[in-house]
């Protein structure tokens, strides 16, 4: 083996570094390394033999200067860009980077030298973006297109902006084992996944996205590694607690000893996409399962990171937490972490149970009755610290005086989809007018709305559970999968099992993938989905997001009502009726009048034939006919002379 012997001042390239660990470029040539590895007495560089103009068939050796705290960096004159390497850790292994930018044979290879200012951007007059107004799309990069690549769905954001999306959500796009899946098994948290394209393929993406004046937020996962390839507990067996256990194992550890390395670790990526890929925020992964007993837990410290690696930027950080715990989205003034906006569950339950009438296993929460969605629309979370029988505990925490915009609130997502036996969207779990009737509750509703890639036309290519594992792993996953499954009533006969599909099954990911000439064939679900953003977003009545200036009643078995008061007497009233045509007499609801001297018009209606409705016919507010299946929105006009 080759031995490099060249000497710097480390504390001088230490200084210019981005990031605390990681392979870095540097501003006079060659490449300044670091890595955390406290377990080990001796560690090197290996550069590949193809590169660093070597001639050898042995990696280039560069040995490493021992830091304070468990830390080695070492400065190669040699190394460029491109150039792969390896550490070995006490002449005992040989490991990729654990906060390697790439990782072009995936996470059981060498990891590639990358230089972020590689890429030119075109954003410079780009803001960010706050929380008011949105509309958010869910897109699974290696479904999105038939391709399943960065650059392929960024040709597809010109659509979703003409369709009115506001800020594009991506799944997971970290290096995971395999050659699909979701991207929440991710072993390299700083590598975007070879699978999608390079670094710079998604650079592009946002930039692109940009253009079109759509923002990207990006899923992280900051509760476990992924099952195969992490190599980062090579390097630290403190990366995991010792104290705090997940659903998915060891909880990383947070809060223990040598956890301040840990944090500055996660706290470091979460930076890392702001600075280097221009994201626009973070959607953090089941936040329940980050423990820390710390006096600043670290999400605090990852949004706070968030906000500065941006440089004035305006960014979100939105969460997934089961607990729904209100101090996410407070401010640390107020014993909060200081996020934007939580997922809601509880919107969407509610309304699945009402589309659908089955409410097994979780869905066993809710009724789906004309109040619970009066309340979802207006509260936000339906358990905000109520007894749950299912859990055994009490579930979420009041949030009475939070603005209705912090709750993303969603018909579908992905694991909703996929938590089911055939992977079926809703529109084909429910009616026609059914689903037209909860898309416009949904995306009238004070929340800031998400949808969940292909909604808006109706896609008819399910969403299922796939992840390719090793033989032995891929076993467990399946087995795993059926038992998860079987917690729902009508799957846990002893012949379901053979009509699920196989997560470790290409065909499965395969057939989740968007079929695009669907936006022609059912044009009628995207100019619903169309219509009804441009609703949200000119009415000033709707787009004002005041959930407390909105008062509901229930005017039949499957019938609500919902007033929303605006300014100037220039309310709005919005009737849905899920059940049968219902007359409603007498209307002895004082939601129902409208503002001195008007009567109510019909502004709009879910049954317009344009969206594949049959018609709602004349409004008679003296004689209250609502139309089954459908959602009306009404306007104050003055009396007719």
């Amino acid at each position: 083996m080759k031995t490099n012997t060249h000497t710097v001042d480390l504390a001088t390239r230490s200084s210019l570094r981005r990031l605390p660990i990681g392979a870095e470029t540097q501003p006079a040539g060659g490449v300044h390394f670091r890595v955390w590895a406290p377990d080990w007495k001796r560690v090197e560089v290996a550069l590949e033999p193809h590169t660093a103009g070597s001639q050898s068939s042995a990696p280039l050796l560069i040995p490493m200067t021992a830091e304070a705290g468990g830390y080695f960096s070492a400065y190669a004159a040699e190394a460029r860009v491109g150039d792969r390497y390896r550490y070995h850790l006490d002449g005992k292994g040989s490991f990729p980077d654990p906060a390697s930018r790439r990782q072009p044979e995936g996470p059981h290879g060498p990891s590639e030298i990358v230089d972020p200012a590689d890429y030119q951007w075109h954003d410079s007059g780009w803001q960010g973006v706050s929380l008011p107004t949105q509309i958010i799309y869910e897109m699974h990069v290696g479904t999105f297109t038939p391709e399943g690549t960065f650059v392929a769905a960024a040709a597809q954001l010109g659509a979703l902006a003409s369709l009115g999306i506001t800020v594009v959500e991506i799944m997971p796009v970290n290096e995971f084992d395999g050659q699909f899946g979701w991207g929440y098994d991710g072993v390299d948290l700083f590598a975007p996944t070879r699978l999608y394209g390079a670094p710079n393929d998604l650079r592009h993406f946002v930039d692109e996205a940009h253009r079109q004046g759509l923002a990207v937020l990006l899923d992280v996962v900051y509760n476990h590694f992924g099952p195969n390839g992490n190599y980062a507990t090579s390097f630290a067996k403190a990366f995991h607690s010792e104290k705090h256990q997940t659903e998915w194992g060891g909880a990383i550890n947070f809060d223990g000893e040598q956890s301040q390395s840990v944090r500055e670790f996660f706290v470091a990526n979460a930076g890392y996409w702001i600075d280097e890929f221009h994201m626009d925020g973070l959607r953090i992964d089941a936040i329940q399962a980050i423990v820390d007993d710390s006096p600043e837990h670290v999400l605090a410290a990852i949004a706070r990171r968030v906000r500065e690696a941006a440089h004035g930027r305006k960014t979100l950080v939105v969460g997934e937490n089961e607990f729904q715990q209100a101090r996410l989205v407070r401010s640390p003034a107020d014993s909060g972490y200081g996020l934007d906006a939580v997922w809601n569950d509880d919107f969407h339950h509610a309304l699945r149970v009402a589309a659908t009438g089955h409410n097994e296993f979780y869905y066993g929460d809710y009724q789906g009755t004309p109040q619970e969605l009066i309340s979802a629309v207006k509260w936000g979370y339906l358990y905000q610290g109520q007894w749950n029988a299912r859990q055994g505990r009490q579930r979420g925490t009041p949030v009475w005086d939070l603005a209705g915009m912090r709750f993303i609130s969603f018909l579908q997502n992905h694991d909703q989809i996929a938590n089911s036996a055939q992977g079926l969207r809703m529109h084909l779990l429910t009616s026609p007018g059914r689903y037209r009737a909860l898309t416009a509750l949904f995306l009238l509703a004070p929340g800031t709305p998400m949808l969940f890639q292909g909604q808006e036309f109706a896609a008819s290519a399910p969403f299922l559970y796939f992840a390719d594992h090793q033989v032995d792993l891929a076993k467990l996953v399946r087995e795993g999968r059926q038992e998860f499954l079987r917690q729902f009533h009508s799957l846990g006969g002893p012949a379901s099992g053979a009509h699920l599909a196989d997560p470790c099954d290409r065909g499965t990911f395969e057939r989740c993938k968007l079929d695009f000439s669907e936006r022609q064939k059912h044009a009628d679900v995207w100019i619903l989905h169309r219509d009804l953003i441009r609703l949200r977003r000119e009415d000033p009545v709707f787009s004002a997001q005041r959930a407390d200036r909105i008062h509901g009643a229930v005017i039949g078995p499957e019938a609500l009502l919902l007033r929303y008061f605006g300014d100037r007497r220039d309310d709005r009233l919005l009737i849905v009726n899920l059940g049968r045509d219902l007359l409603w007499s007498p209307v002895a609801e004082p939601l129902a009048s409208p503002p001195s001297e008007k009567d109510w018009r019909l502004l709009w209606s879910s049954e317009d034939p344009r969206y594949g409705g049959s018609g709602t016919g004349l409004l008679d507010t003296r004689q209250w006919r609502i139309p089954g299946h459908t959602t009306i929105v009404l306007r104050p006009e003055k009396h007719d002379e």
